[in-house]
C-alpha cells in the first residue's frame, strides 16, 4: 500500500490546512494592537519586543517534546492536546493583569511549537507521495493565518467595541474550531506514530549524525534566519508605519499585504525547489527579495507597499524552502526526523533573538533605520547559509 498513489483524503486535508492555519494567529494577532497594550500597560519597545519573543522561544524549546509526545500518544492525540492547549493561552489572554498576557502568550507559544514539528510530521508519514503539494498547502495556510491575523485583528476588535484583549482572544474560536475537527482523529489509534519520528535502532544515529553535520548546520542557520526576519517583521511592522506617520489600521493592513504575498511564495516555492537537484539559485533569489524590500522600508518607505509584497514573497518562500531543504538533505526517514528537529529547534532559539533585538535597537536610536539595517544583514547571513544547504548532498 505505501508504494501506490492514493487519493487525497478531503478530511485529512481539511484537518491538517485548519491546524495550520492556527499556528501565526497568536503571535501576529499581537502585532496590531501592540501600540495599545504599550500605553495601556507602560511597556518600553524592549519590554515589548519580549512579548513578542516568548512565542518563538517556546517554539524553540518545545520542539524536542514533540517526538516524545508522538510516540507515546500518537501524531493525531498530540496534536489534538497542542490545540486544547492553545486554546487555554487564548482563555489566559482575557484575565486582566499583565501577567494573564504574558502568561497566556508562553502557553499559546508553547502549543505552536509543539504544532509546528507534528504537523509536518504528519504530512510526512501520510503524504509521502505528494510532499511538495502538502508542504505547500501547509505553509500557505501558515501564511493565510498570519495575513488573517494581521489584518482583521484590529477591524474586528472595532467593529466589536472589544479592547486589545478581546481581541487577542477572538482567535480562541479558530483554536476552538481546530479542536472539534480534530476530537475525532484523535480518538483513532496511531500505529505509526512512533516511526513517523525514527523511532528504532537507526534513530540515535541518525540524532548523533545531523548535530555533527555542518550542511545540517547550514539547514538550521536558514531555518533560524528566515524566522528571525519573519517573526521581527511581524511583530514591529505596523508600530513601523504608525512612527512613519501612518495609521495603526494602515499598519495592519500592510502587514496583512505583506503575509498575502507569503501565501504566493510559500505555494510556488516547494514546487520548484522539489523539481531541482540543487536550491541554491532559488534560495538566494528568496534571499534578495526579503533583503531589498527591508532596504526599500528603510530609505525609501514612502513606497511602503511595493516593499512588503516583496518581503513577504520572500518570507513565504524562505520558510517553505526551509521546511524543504529538511526533506531533500536527509537521506531516509531517521535524518529526516532528527534534522527537523534539529532545524526547528535551534533555528527558532536563534530567531527569538529578532523581535527583542528590534526593540532593543529602536530604544537605543530612537528610530527604525537601524533595525530595518540589522534585518538586511541578517537576510545576507541567510544568503550564505542557503548558499551550502542548497548544494546536491544529503546529512551523513
Amino acid at each position: 500500500m505505501s508504494g501506490l498513489r492514493r487519493p487525497l483524503g478531503v478530511g485529512a486535508v481539511v484537518a491538517i490546512v485548519l491546524a495550520s492555519l492556527n499556528l501565526r494567529p497568536a503571535v501576529v494577532s499581537i502585532s496590531p494592537v501592540l501600540g495599545e497594550i504599550r500605553a495601556d500597560l507602560g511597556l518600553s519597545a524592549a519590554a515589548a519586543g519580549v512579548l513578542t519573543t516568548l512565542p518563538v522561544l517556546c517554539f524553540g524549546l518545545l520542539a524536542p517534546l514533540a517526538p516524545v509526545l508522538a510516540r507515546r500518544w500518537g501524531l493525531e492525540r498530540a496534536l489534538f492536546v497542542s490545540l486544547v492547549v492553545l486554546c487555554v493561552g487564548f482563555a489566559l489572554r482575557l484575565v486582566p493583569e499583565t501577567w494573564g498576557l504574558f502568561a497566556g502568550t508562553v502557553v499559546a507559544g508553547c502549543a505552536i511549537g509543539l504544532g509546528n514539528v507534528l504537523l509536518p510530521a504528519l504530512i510526512k508519514r501520510d503524504f509521502a507521495d505528494r510532499i511538495g503539494l502538502m508542504t505547500g498547502l501547509y505553509s500557505m495556510a501558515l501564511s493565510g493565518g498570519a495575513a488573517l491575523a494581521a489584518g482583521l485583528t484590529l477591524p474586528v476588535a472595532t467593529a466589536a467595541g472589544l479592547d486589545w484583549r478581546g481581541a487577542l482572544a477572538t482567535w480562541g474560536v479558530l483554536a476552538v474550531l481546530g479542536v472539534l475537527v480534530w476530537v475525532p482523529r484523535a480518538l483513532r489509534p496511531d500505529p505509526a506514530g512512533a516511526t513517523a519520528f525514527g523511532a528504532g535502532a537507526g534513530a540515535g544515529v541518525a540524532r548523533s549524525a545531523v548535530w555533527r553535520s555542518p550542511l545540517a548546520w547550514a539547514v538550521t542557520v536558514v531555518m533560524g534566519m528566515q524566522s528571525l526576519s519573519f517573526y521581527a517583521v511581524n511583530a514591529w511592522l505596523p508600530e513601523i508605519m504608525v512612527a512613519l506617520g501612518r495609521t495603526p489600521e494602515a499598519g495592519g493592513w500592510l502587514l496583512a499585504l505583506c503575509n498575502l504575498a507569503g501565501i504566493l511564495g510559500s505555494f510556488v516555492t516547494p514546487v520548484l525547489a522539489g523539481r531541482m537537484r540543487r536550491q541554491r539559485g532559488i534560495g538566494i533569489v528568496l534571499v534578495v527579495l526579503v533583503g531589498s524590500g527591508l532596504l526599500g522600508l528603510a530609505l525609501a518607505p514612502g513606497a511602503a507597499a511595493l516593499w512588503v509584497v516583496l518581503v513577504g514573497l520572500g518570507q513565504g518562500g524562505g520558510i517553505s524552502l526551509a521546511l524543504t531543504l529538511m526533506a531533500l538533505r536527509a537521506r531516509d526517514a531517521a535524518h529526516t526526523s532528527e534534522l527537523s528537529g534539529m532545524a526547528q529547534s535551534a533555528g527558532y532559539l536563534l530567531a527569538a533573538t529578532g523581535p527583542l533585538g528590534l526593540g532593543l535597537a529602536h530604544d537605543a536610536t530612537g528610530a527604525w533605520t537601524l533595525p530595518l539595517l540589522l534585518l538586511v544583514a541578517a537576510a545576507a547571513v541567510q544568503g550564505v547559509a542557503v548558499w551550502f544547504a542548497g548544494r546536491d548532498a544529503h546529512v551523513h
